[in-house]
């Protein structure tokens, strides 16, 4: 069977994202096209997204005026995954307490950018993550906080906080799982129900 994914364009870490989805795919025995997105008009025929990290205001803006914003909030009406990572976890949530930021609103979150620290506090943690049964090397960057949880389930915590979550089709991370050899979180995200 084959998919078609695609991977938000406008920042951020899109080709590690993109092998990360076609090996999870080939796990699951899948044949995965990824399509890079930086314009309307793809998003709806895709199987599923990834909205990679960056700057969220930055991608943000872009998502808005290019007018891929409600594509995205369709595709999660229609139950289609989605996963987003840092930066995409801000745009995904329901409030990033900055008003350049226009939420999707995809993630019943809260959350706070750049709450675990700037560049050099970058760090690697081995998360106990719902769903995995050997905890997963986590890499943060600059991450964000998810401060307020709604309906959404956390599915893995860092130092009591909130790291992981899924919210419907949207599995949201305050790290970058596409910066390791470990493809689980994407397995999770598009293959959880296989």
């Amino acid at each position: 069977m084959s998919l078609n994914a695609g991977v938000i364009a406008v920042q951020g870490d899109v080709s590690e994202h993109a092998d990360a989805i076609r090996r999870a795919g080939t796990a699951h025995g899948k044949s995965v096209s990824v399509t890079e997105i930086r314009q309307s008009g793809i998003v709806p025929d895709c199987d599923l997204l990834c909205m990679p990290g960056g700057e969220s205001t930055a991608i943000s803006r872009l998502l808005q005026s290019e007018g891929i914003a409600p594509e995205i909030q369709a595709h999660v009406e229609a139950g289609k995954p989605i996963l987003a990572t840092c930066a995409g976890l801000i745009v995904a949530a329901e409030d990033a307490g900055d008003e350049r930021v226009e939420n999707l609103g995809l993630l019943d979150v809260n959350v706070e950018r750049n709450a675990f620290g700037r560049q050099k506090d970058s760090f690697e943690a081995p998360l106990d993550v719902t769903g995995l049964d050997d905890p997963f090397p986590a890499v943060f960057i600059r991450a964000p906080l998810i401060s307020e949880v709604g309906s959404a389930t956390v599915l893995a915590e860092w130092d009591g906080r909130p790291v992981a979550v899924q919210d419907g089709p949207v599995v949201g991370t305050s790290f970058h799982p596409e910066l390791t050899p470990d493809d689980r979180i994407h397995e999770l995200a598009f293959f959880r129900d296989e």
